[in-house]
């Protein structure tokens, strides 16, 4: 059974930090490219960072210099650390994962997903 479980969310202050952690179990790890969505009240559900298997990584620029994405294939865990968090970061975030890189706009798997919300 596929399961990718999201913790890390919460309140912050503007400006402060949060390092979101995904743990994924039910399928190779890592074999597959893993991501971080974002979904905010009434926007749609955008693709925050991104993570290839070999670790090249892609962040937003919306989320440049702040988002930090990484991977530890030895414990199944993808993160994102998010720096000098501002209100309008204020979002549910999913975990993702896809088999191919090119397929990450389409993953196979989903996280429940995290609240963080981000007081001014």
């Amino acid at each position: 059974q596929v399961q990718l479980v999201e913790s890390g969310g919460g309140l912050v202050q503007a400006g402060g930090s949060l390092r979101l952690s995904c743990a994924a179990s039910g399928f190779t790890f890592g074999s597959y490219t893993m991501g971080w969505y974002r979904q905010a009240p009434g926007k749609e559900r955008e693709l925050v960072a991104h993570i290839s298997t070999y670790g090249g990584t892609t962040v937003a620029d919306l989320v440049k210099g702040r988002f930090t994405i990484s991977r530890d294939n030895a414990k199944n865990t993808v993160y994102l650390q998010m720096n000098s968090l501002k209100p309008e970061d204020t979002a549910v975030y999913y975990c993702a994962a896809a088999i191919r890189i090119a397929q990450i706009r389409n993953p196979n798997y989903w996280g429940q997903g995290t609240q963080v919300t981000v007081s001014s």
